[in-house]
C-alpha cells in the first residue's frame, strides 16, 4: 500500500527521491554493495561501454504502438465513411457495434457539467475502465491516444534541433498537471459547460480523421510548435488531464513494467527515451529498495525503455503470470 501511495505522490507531481537505506529490503542490500564492489565496478562500466558502442536499441514495441494505434483511429474512419457501424463517433464517446463507450476523463467533464450521469454513460464508462484496468491504464495514452503519434513526431525533432544546439528543453513543474486537471474539474461543475473538451486534442484529432478537418486543428499545431522549439513532451508531461486520470486506474492494474535491479546496469538509456522519466528514477544507483520494483502509475507501458535495455532489467509483466510479454 506504501509503494502505491507514493506511485500516486510521484504522479501527481511529487519530486522523486532517494529511498531510506533503511528502508531496503535485505536482498536490495545486498545487491547493492555486490555492484559497489571494485570489481563489480570495473565490469559494470565495461558492459556499459559495450552497450553504447553497439548501439542496442530495438524498436519492437514501438512498431506495435504505432500499428496499435493507427489501426484503432483508423477505424473509426472506415466505418464512418463506407457505413459499416462498426465503431462510432470519436475516442471521446463513441458506440462499439451498438455497445456505448466513454472515455474515462470526458465522462467525469460530463457528469460535472451535468450534475448527473445517463444510463448510457454508466455502461460506457465502467466498461472502458474494466478495459483499461486490464490493459494498464496509461495504456491509452500510448497505444490508442492519436496525439500521442503527433507529439512522438514533435520529440524526434525537438532532440534533433537540441543537438544541432537551436533550442533548448525547458522542463516544467509535473505539478502542472495536477493544478490543471482540478481547473477543468471545477470550470465543467461550475459553467456547466465541458470546457476542457474544446482543446483536448484526443476529441480534435479522433473528430478530424473521421468528420474533416476543422479550425481546432491550429489548436493541435500550436502544441506541436511549443514541443519542437521550447518544452520536450509538454502536453503529456505537463498538463493533459487524460493521462491522469487513466493513471488511477492503471495504478492497480496487473499490467506493468517490471524493474528488475539484479540485470540492470543503472546506464541511464532508459530515462532518456521515456515519456514519463520521472517513473525509472529506480533505476539509477541507490534508488531501488527492492530487487523487483514495479514501474510507478504514470508508467504509459509504451515500452521504449523495454526496447532500449540490453540486460531485460526492464520487461513486461502480467501480474499473477510467471511469463514475460
Amino acid at each position: 500500500m506504501k509503494r502505491l501511495l507514493n506511485s500516486l505522490k510521484l504522479m501527481l507531481g511529487l519530486a522523486p527521491t532517494r529511498p531510506a537505506k533503511e528502508t531496503w529490503t535485505q536482498q536490495a542490500k545486498e545487491m547493492h554493495a555486490y555492484k559497489k564492489s571494485a570489481e563489480q565496478v570495473a565490469v559494470r562500466r565495461e558492459a556499459i561501454k559495450e552497450e553504447l558502442a553497439a548501439g542496442h536499441s530495438s524498436k519492437k514495441w514501438k512498431i506495435r504502438r504505432w500499428i496499435s494505434i493507427i489501426t484503432i483511429n483508423l477505424l473509426f474512419v472506415v466505418s464512418y465513411h463506407f457505413d459499416v457501424q462498426l465503431v462510432e463517433g470519436a475516442l471521446t464517446a463513441s458506440r462499439f457495434v451498438g455497445f456505448h463507450m466513454a472515455d474515462l476523463n470526458s465522462a467525469l467533464q460530463v457528469t460535472l457539467a451535468y450534475k448527473h450521469m445517463v444510463v448510457n454513460l454508466v455502461i460506457g464508462t465502467v466498461t472502458v475502465f474494466l478495459l483499461w484496468w486490464a490493459l494498464g491504464g496509461r495504456t491509452f495514452c500510448s497505444w490508442v491516444c492519436p496525439y500521442h503519434l503527433v507529439s512522438e513526431l514533435g520529440e524526434m525533432l525537438h532532440l534533433k534541433l537540441v543537438k544541432m544546439g537551436l533550442v533548448k528543453d525547458h522542463p516544467l513543474d509535473r505539478r502542472l498537471r495536477t493544478v490543471l486537471y482540478v481547473i477543468f474539474a471545477l470550470l465543467a461543475f461550475i459553467t456547466g459547460y465541458t470546457v476542457f473538451e474544446t482543446i483536448n486534442p484526443v476529441g480534435i484529432l479522433s473528430r478530424a480523421f473521421t468528420y474533416g478537418a476543422s479550425l481546432a486543428l491550429l489548436w493541435i499545431g500550436v502544441l506541436f510548435l511549443v514541443e519542437v522549439f521550447y518544452s520536450r513532451r509538454f502536453w503529456c508531461r505537463y498538463a493533459c488531464p487524460i493521462g491522469l486520470t487513466y493513471g488511477f486506474v492503471g495504478s492497480i492494474s496487473p499490467v506493468h513494467i517490471n524493474y528488475n535491479l539484479e540485470n540492470c546496469l543503472h546506464e541511464g538509456e532508459c530515462r532518456k527515451v521515456c515519456l514519463v522519466p520521472h517513473v525509472l528514477e529506480i533505476t539509477k544507483m541507490g534508488y531501488a529498495d527492492d530487487v523487483k520494483i514495479q514501474v510507478g502509475a504514470d508508467c504509459t507501458r509504451c515500452g521504449m525503455c523495454v526496447d532500449v535495455c540490453p540486460t531485460q532489467a526492464l520487461t513486461f509483466k502480467v501480474k499473477g503470470l510467471d511469463g514475460m510479454l
